[in-house]
């Protein structure tokens, strides 16, 4: 038995309907996929200031760990980024409302994890030193000690030539429980936790605070590649008294 001309349209038109079902569950079920994997897996952020160079650059894209730290925690030399715990950022300047389309747009892409518009409050810095840790800055040959051990950052520095000290500003904190001692690589161009003593916070990040590790530079693709924690550096730190 063959259809009549007039059914034919209307299969159509429902085989069409059924596809633009099918295609709209795919996108919504791949939407939720990528938020889950933006919220608790692996998050992408993108490099504002020139605070971590020579190891990552103005408008490098890095996709940091949010999961492994949940159990691992986090060690000296690892690259965090994490939001503002106060005083941290300058207040951000009004911008004008975008166009409702605009405003959707942007708020799917960074809903799936695609755009990264909460790069603006957050930062990223190096871990020195974490709970317990003794940090001074600097001994007679200009290295930061960690629990009266001295740790040799020039292999990732970016110094002016020269210039071998590791910080020209002093400082010797004890790091209180539950935070981080944070520095940027480009100690000179970096407004880190050494230039937030004076905050009730006393310049450190609580823990909770950190997003997760940096861990794949991914643009430009010249710059693709594992960031570097250069871990090996703080291997004859000893544990803090």
């Amino acid at each position: 038995m063959t259809d009549s001309p007039s059914a034919r349209p209307t299969r159509r038109r429902r085989g069409f309907l059924v596809f633009l079902r099918d295609v709209l569950v795919i996108v919504v079920i791949a939407a939720l996929v990528s938020f889950v994997i933006k919220t608790f897996v692996v998050r992408s952020f993108y490099i504002p200031s020139a605070s971590m160079e020579r190891t990552l650059l103005i408008d490098d894209r890095i996709l940091v760990d949010e999961l492994t730290p949940r159990w691992t925690g986090y060690e000296r030399g690892d690259i965090v980024v994490f939001k503002d715990p106060g005083g941290w950022l300058d207040p951000m300047p009004q911008t004008p409302a975008q166009p409702p389309l605009v405003q959707a747009v942007d708020w799917v892409l960074t809903f799936v994890g695609i755009s990264a518009t909460d790069t603006q409050d957050h930062l990223v810095k190096r871990v020195i030193g974490v709970e317990g840790d003794h940090v001074v800055c600097c001994n007679a040959l200009g290295q930061i000690t960690i629990n009266g051990a001295p740790i040799d950052e020039l292999s990732y520095l970016n110094l002016p030539e020269g210039d071998t000290a590791a910080s020209n500003e002093p400082f010797d904190v004890v790091v209180p429980e539950d935070s981080v001692w944070l520095l940027g690589d480009n100690r000179d161009r970096s407004r880190d936790a050494r230039a937030h003593q004076e905050l009730p916070s006393g310049g450190f990040v609580p823990v909770s605070n950190i997003v997760g590790k940096a861990f794949l530079t991914t643009w430009p693709l010249d710059r693709f590649g594992p960031i570097d924690g250069h871990h090996e550096i703080f291997n004859g730190v000893p544990d803090p008294e």
